[in-house]
């Protein structure tokens, strides 16, 4: 999965015209941690989608615009516009991240 590390990045990776999804955490995050346990397991099971990450704390300004309040957060992106926001409150779960996707 990519890592975002310029602004620069960030804009080519929601502008690809097909579903791709920004995973926003931070490094010090326990429910982040949690998410790195089974993630991988959920990005195996939806290959058909581009992924990254991008870390809250390093880039505010794009996490504000984006509504992300609290961390981890997925958004689902598609040519520039956002579809979908799994708010960190839900994302705690491999079962909840997998009903989220199964779902769009």
């Amino acid at each position: 999965m990519k890592q975002v590390k310029t602004e620069q990045e960030y804009l080519e990776q929601i502008s690809h015209d097909e579903p791709t999804i920004g995973i926003f955490t931070t490094i010090w995050c326990p429910g982040c941690k949690r998410l790195g346990m089974f993630i991988d397991e959920v990005t195996e099971e939806h290959q058909d989608k581009q992924w990254f990450k991008i870390d809250r704390d390093e880039f505010p300004k794009i996490s504000d615009k984006q509504g992300v309040m609290g961390i981890p957060s997925l958004l689902v992106f598609n040519n520039g516009e956002k579809l979908a926001h799994l708010h960190s409150a839900n994302a705690k779960t491999a079962e909840a991240v997998k009903d989220f996707f199964n779902k769009l």
